[in-house]
């Protein structure tokens, strides 16, 4: 396990270097062939290729059982050789290490081991997708399409630095926020102008009072753009916003609150516009999805390892596994922390009992569905 996940580590995948991230599915499909697994290949010209994995099922079930990851990362070319893989201390460090290069492999694995020795209970799919970290532009239609034809999804993200599993999630809307407003000399005729960086402080005032930490509802305006030069009245300005939400219907209110702050005229002479650029959906632990958590449970009690499910605020391709009605497990992978930091680490210890948790609970799923 450990020899795949250097190798894939140490392979730059940001979303948005295509290239890497075909190299690192390249690495996992080679995997696959010298296990005897097939593998198909759902190509993309923008972002990198969705891959399924097939394992036969030997009990006699129809819809397949799926094991799910991503293997693109936030970190930009470059970063594997300012730090590549290592160990240390019981820990393993490298970019995307524990999001979520360490769940892919546990994934292979368990594939690999039920191909080999048979006995799963129905097919087993193993999905790695390519574009999860900037909202799965690409692969959310493979993943929901897919997540229909399920009974289960094991999604293999980072297990909790406290060694549990996620059972909900908050969904989250990426959006962007264009003002338009005039130029004008700053000195010569500055009342002339509208000005689109006025309005945008306003505007982002607005929207952060939205925030409502008791009900789980957050806005950050992350990233602000806008002017033309010192000494002009601003004619354009920009800011990137971030909602997350618990339910579907905190969503609607606060998007609805979103569309009267971008209509209002806070500035005479200006106008906004908004864009959603990316979004995923909540993972709610419904009657299915908590039935699937306790046969999971028992599986890892087999091990030894006393597991609990935790909310988490970060979202995840999971959601929309849920979202369609399959029941789904979130953070499945090896324990690691610090995601998207230098500091990111994937505890080694881990790495084999989820593995067998996943293996055992698959087995545990039987025969039925």
């Amino acid at each position: 396990m450990l020899a795949l996940l250097e190798e894939v580590v140490n392979i730059d995948s940001g979303s948005y270097d295509k290239a890497g991230v075909d190299a690192v599915g390249e690495r996992f499909k080679r995997f696959f062939a010298e296990h005897g697994i097939a593998t198909t290949t759902i190509p993309d010209e923008t972002y990198g290729e969705a891959i399924k994995a097939h394992v036969a099922g030997s009990g006699g079930a129809n819809k397949p059982i799926l094991l799910m990851g991503h293997r693109d990362t936030v970190f930009p070319r470059g970063e594997v050789a300012r730090r590549p893989f290592r160990i240390e201390n019981g820990r393993a460090y490298g970019p995307g290490v524990c999001d979520m290069k360490a769940g892919l492999v546990i994934n292979a694995f368990v594939l690999a081991a039920y191909h080999k020795f048979g006995g799963a209970p129905a097919p087993l799919l193993g999905l790695i997708t390519s574009d999860e970290e900037i909202g799965s532009p690409a692969c959310r239609p493979i993943i929901e399409e897919t997540a229909r034809e399920a009974r289960a999804v094991f999604n293999s993200e980072p297990g909790r630095p406290s060694g549990n599993i996620v059972t909900g999630r908050k969904g989250g809307v990426f959006m962007q926020m264009n003002i338009h407003g005039k130029a004008a000399h700053s000195g010569g005729n500055f009342a002339q102008g509208a000005s689109a960086i006025g309005a945008l402080a306003h505007k982002i005032i607005a929207l952060h009072a939205i925030t409502d930490i008791e009900a789980g509802i957050t806005v950050n305006v992350g990233l602000i753009r806008g002017g033309q030069s010192v000494n002009t009245v601003a004619p354009l300005a920009e800011c990137e916003i971030d909602l997350r939400y618990i339910t579907p219907d905190q969503r609607e209110a606060a998007m609805a609150r979103i569309a009267q702050i971008v209509a209002a005229e806070d500035v005479a002479g200006t106008r906004a516009e908004l864009m959603i650029k990316g979004e995923f959906h909540p993972l709610v632990q419904d009657d299915g999805s908590k039935e699937l958590f306790g046969i999971y449970r028992k599986a890892m009690a087999e091990n030894g390892v006393a597991i609990e499910g935790e909310f988490a605020g970060g979202c995840a391709d999971s959601g929309f596994t849920a979202s369609v009605g399959c029941p789904t497990l979130c953070a499945t992978g090896p324990v690691g922390g610090k995601a998207h930091s230098p500091e990111e680490y994937m505890e080694v210890e881990t790495m084999v009992p989820r593995a067998q948790g996943i293996a055992r609970a698959i087995a545990g799923l039987g025969a039925r569905g």
